[in-house]
């Protein structure tokens, strides 16, 4: 996958930097960026290829979204609850 930085100004004639598009090819990200921005005219596109080196870590994900110990499976707030409510 391709990252195009593009550079553009619009009919209006207003200039707007750094819209950035992914993309296989520029002729995708420029289809998608007049999808966005009709009749612009484009002064510059820079490309950089992205590539994930490092695989998903499913649960680590999952555990920052809920807010969980993985080795625990209980919400660290719920923890936090009931530590509280087991010293009167």
């Amino acid at each position: 996958m391709t990252r195009f930085g593009f550079n553009i100004r619009t009919r209006s004639g207003q200039r707007v930097d750094n819209i950035c598009i992914m993309a296989a090819k520029r002729e995708d990200a420029e289809r998608r960026l007049r999808q966005m921005y009709h009749h612009c005219q484009v002064i510059s596109c820079n490309s950089e290829s992205v590539r994930r080196s490092d695989p998903m870590d499913i649960e680590g994900i999952i555990s920052i979204i809920s807010n969980t110990d993985a080795a625990m499976g209980v919400p660290t707030i719920a923890r936090s609850m009931l530590r509280k409510s087991g010293s009167h």
